[in-house]
C-alpha cells in the first residue's frame, strides 16, 4: 500500500513538473499563427537553387539543439527526463576513431600543437585511438532538443558517473563563453511554487546542485533555504522587459539554467519580432 502511495506521489510530482516546465513556443507567438503559416509556405516554395543563393538566415530552420557535456550521464538524463519531463529521442555511443576526432576536436588539437603541449593537458580526449569514447543522448522538449554528451575512458561503462575530464567548478555566468539553457514556463503556473517543487524533487533524488537563486541577498546556503518563497521569482517591470519573470538555477551537473515567463508587453514584443522575421526571411 505504501509503495502504491509513493508511486502516486512520484507520478503527481512528475506530471506537475512536466506540465509546468515544458518549453512551449506557441505561448510566445499567440496571435501569429496565420503569419507563421504564410511565412512557412512562402519559404518552402523556394527552389533548391534559390535557397542556396538566399541569405544565410533563409537557409536555416531555427535552433535544433543545445549540447551539454556532463560528468554523470545517468544523473543528467534523469533530471532532464524524469524531473523536467523531456522525452528521449535516441541515444548513441562509443564514438571513436579518426573521423570523429577530426570533426569534433581539430581546433583544440591545433591549439595544443601551437602551444607545444600534449592535447590531453588542455582537456582534449583521444577518441582517435579509442583510449576515450563519446556517448550522446538527445532529449526532446516541445520546441528544442537538448543533447547530453559524456566523454569517458574506454574502460568506463556507458552512462557512468566518471567523465574523462574533471568538471569546471563554480562557474559564474559572467565568464565569457559561459552559456545557459532557458526553459519557458507556462503563463498560468505559480512560478514560486514551481521552483520550490523543482528543488524538492531534485533533492529527493540526491541532486544537491539544483539550487535556485533568490531575489534577496543571502550569504549562506541556510539563508537561501530560509528565504521566503515569494523571493524565488524576479519580476521585471521596467521597459522594455516589462512582464519578464525569471529565475536562475544550477542544474545537477553544475550547469547554468534559467526558467522564464514572458507576459504582457514583453510577450508581445517577442511575438511581433517573430512575425517580422517570418515576413522578412521570405523576401
Amino acid at each position: 500500500m505504501t509503495d502504491k502511495a509513493d508511486n502516486a506521489t512520484d507520478m503527481g510530482r512528475r506530471v506537475l513538473l512536466q506540465t509546468a516546465g515544458a518549453a512551449v513556443v506557441t505561448g510566445l507567438v499567440a496571435g501569429t499563427a496565420a503569419d507563421a503559416q504564410a511565412a512557412t509556405q512562402g519559404a518552402n516554395s523556394m527552389s533548391p537553387a534559390e535557397r542556396n543563393e538566399a541569405p544565410l538566415g533563409a537557409r536555416l530552420q531555427g535552433v535544433q539543439h543545445f549540447g551539454l557535456t556532463v560528468q554523470n550521464m545517468e544523473r543528467a538524463y534523469q533530471f532532464y527526463t524524469e524531473v523536467l519531463g523531456g522525452t528521449e529521442v535516441f541515444r548513441h555511443g562509443d564514438f571513436q576513431g579518426d573521423e570523429v576526432q577530426n570533426t569534433l576536436l581539430a581546433d583544440q588539437e591545433i591549439e595544443a600543437n601551437a602551444r607545444g603541449v600534449n592535447p590531453r593537458t588542455i582537456g582534449v580526449p583521444d577518441l582517435r585511438s579509442g583510449a576515450q569514447r563519446l556517448d550522446v543522448r538527445f532529449i526532446q522538449f516541445d520546441n528544442v532538443v537538448i543533447e547530453l554528451l559524456q566523454y569517458r575512458e574506454a574502460d568506463q561503462p556507458m552512462g557512468g558517473a566518471k567523465s574523462f575530464a574533471e568538471p569546471v567548478e563554480h562557474m559564474s555566468p559572467a565568464f565569457p563563453r559561459m552559456m545557459h539553457i532557458c526553459f519557458y514556463v507556462r503563463d498560468d503556473v505559480d512560478f514560486n511554487k514551481f521552483i520550490a517543487d523543482l528543488e524538492a524533487e531534485s533533492a529527493r533524488r540526491g541532486m544537491t546542485q539544483v539550487r535556485a537563486n533568490r531575489t534577496i541577498r543571502v550569504m549562506t546556503e541556510a539563508d537561501r533555504k530560509a528565504a521566503p518563497r515569494s523571493t524565488n521569482t524576479n519580476r521585471v517591470t521596467a521597459e522594455p522587459s516589462n512582464g519578464w519573470e525569471l529565475i536562475y538555477c544550477k542544474g545537477p551537473e553544475g550547469e547554468q539554467l534559467e526558467f522564464v515567463k514572458a507576459l504582457g508587453p514583453v510577450k508581445q514584443r517577442f511575438s511581433e519580432a517573430l512575425a517580422k522575421r517570418q515576413q522578412t526571411i521570405i523576401r
